[in-house]
């Protein structure tokens, strides 16, 4: 069991991030033409419309809440005033909410994939799969909401700080594989499901989040004149 655990949390997050680092500068230095996320808005654009905003907010939500909550120090929150347990119920309330909002958009737009007749000979089977196993990885987040609810109930973060002291020592490089033995099943299932998705990201069409025109948003007016004035 220590050798599985040593494997999946000690060795596998080192390759998955490797991977996902190589495997985006290779494809985009080769294969730049499939840098995006392939558009079937014209056969369903109604579910879309509802579907996609819903995905896209909840999971930017949810990722943006793992990168904060993960990675910032635990005596970072106690040194400007929020306890463990605010911590907690902060996390839980907002990953519940954006956490169903993603479910339910990625539901959505998982079911339209594969009912409708176009949008289903148009896609890959990469692309049901890259969507099924983030509905699936989802799905395993939102089911640790009850553990840490009852976590948070009973005072206790040992789970959390567990969780935020594991991914730090891989960014240091001093993957500390050990302090995972004692958490709950469903959290490591969680991880691992969390960890092939870098693994497989730049396989899928999950590589068009690079090419977010965030330029757009910071660029100055464009002024449009007329080639023709009118006469006075």
């Amino acid at each position: 069991m220590d050798f599985i655990h040593q494997i999946l949390f000690g060795v596998y997050p080192y390759i998955a991030f490797t991977t996902f680092v190589i495997g985006n500068l290779i494809r985009f230095d080769r294969d730049q033409y499939t840098w995006k996320a392939d558009s079937s808005q014209l056969f369903d654009r109604r579910t879309v419309l509802i579907a996609s905003p819903m995905f896209h907010v909840g999971i930017i939500a949810v990722l943006g809440g793992h990168f904060v909550g993960l990675l910032t120090p635990h005596s970072w929150f106690l040194a400007i005033g929020v306890s463990d347990t605010a911590h907690q119920i902060v996390a839980i309330t907002a990953g519940m909410v954006f956490g169903t909002l993603c479910l339910i958009g990625g539901c959505m737009l998982l079911l339209r994939r594969l009912k409708h007749p176009q949008v289903r000979a148009q896609s890959r089977k990469r692309d049901v799969f890259v969507l099924a196993w983030l509905m699936l990885t989802l799905c395993l987040g939102l089911l640790t909401i009850p553990i840490s609810t009852y976590h948070a109930f009973h005072s206790d973060a040992s789970t959390m700080i567990m969780l935020t002291d594991w991914v730090q020592s891989l960014v240091i490089l001093q993957p500390n594989w050990e302090i995972l033995k004692e958490v709950n099943f469903v959290f490591k299932l969680h991880l691992f499901c969390g960890l092939t998705v870098f693994l497989v990201f730049p396989f899928t069409r999950l590589v068009h989040v690079w090419s977010f025109p965030v330029g757009y948003l910071f660029r100055p007016h464009q002024v449009v004149r007329s080639r023709f004035t009118k006469s006075r």
